[in-house]
């Protein structure tokens, strides 16, 4: 019985690669993360379905592009999103058709977490480390942004260039637009 706890121990200590993350932004968050093969960790913990691939695409809504720059992972308004990756704020701010958006910095990526909660808990400068909240999904409609044209079918404002909550994330690898699902 105890080498089978000694055993299982060993095994969880250096076999199976994970991060625990802990209370970052006032946000009590203790969830075991996965670190993947490339290094990174799922933005969006328990949820993996994917609502619109990278490249071409029907646009799901006015100002939407043909071509997908990114992955959209829906999930309910709230839901924490985490860095991928130790890195910097680079960017918080509304940003056109990725509505609310943090941009993520380290190396030579560029991640992009668009149509996020306006209530940043993150600033630009920040050093951020892998597994942290950054932010969280944001609502569908947003409203008294200047300059934001983009609406539902209702007319009113909208998070970007979108139909419902979710989480668009992108990856530029020196300035260029890549597939994420490629690192995952």
């Amino acid at each position: 019985m105890l080498f089978v706890i000694i055993l299982t121990l060993f095994i969880s200590v250096f076999f199976i690669p994970i991060i625990q993350s802990s209370n970052y932004s006032n946000t009590n968050y203790n969830e075991i993360i996965s670190v993947n093969p490339n290094g990174f960790v799922w933005p969006i913990p328990g949820y993996t379905t994917i609502s619109s691939p990278f490249g071409k695409r029907n646009s799901p809504t006015a100002g939407a592009s043909s071509f997908h720059y990114g992955c959209d992972i829906p999930a309910p308004q709230g839901t924490a999103l985490i860095a991928i990756s130790d890195g910097t704020i680079t960017f918080c701010n509304f940003l056109g058709a990725g509505g609310y958006t943090i941009t993520l910095s380290f190396s030579n990526f560029k991640v992009t977490y668009c149509h996020v909660d306006p209530n940043f808990i993150v600033s630009v400068g920040d050093t951020i480390k892998q597994g942290q909240i950054i932010g969280y999904v944001g609502p569908k409609n947003v409203y008294g942004v200047p300059g934001n044209n983009y609406k539902d079918s209702n007319g009113n404002p909208t998070n970007g260039a979108t139909t419902g909550p979710h989480l668009h994330l992108g990856f530029r690898i020196d300035n260029k637009y890549v597939n994420p699902l490629n690192y995952f």
